[in-house]
């Protein structure tokens, strides 16, 4: 089984009406590293967390997941 993993960041901050640059100031991440995060395929730990934190979401919960077919 495979896994396919999409970031959605950008989705909670549009539903919460918050900017990159209000995130950024709430988790001391540099807005540019907020701003690459849907087009990243890799996520520094404590960018995570921080984002987690802020936003009071689970780490899971800034990421779509979907089964897929192996290919």
């Amino acid at each position: 089984m495979k896994y396919i993993v999409e970031p959605k960041l950008n989705q909670i901050l549009k539903e919460r009406n918050m900017t990159q640059l209000e995130l950024a100031e709430l988790t001391g991440i540099p807005q540019a590293s907020i701003s690459r995060f849907n087009k990243n395929k890799q996520h520094m730990a404590v960018h995570l967390v921080l984002i987690s934190k802020a936003l009071g979401v689970s780490i899971e919960d800034l990421f779509e997941i979907k089964e897929g077919d192996a290919e």
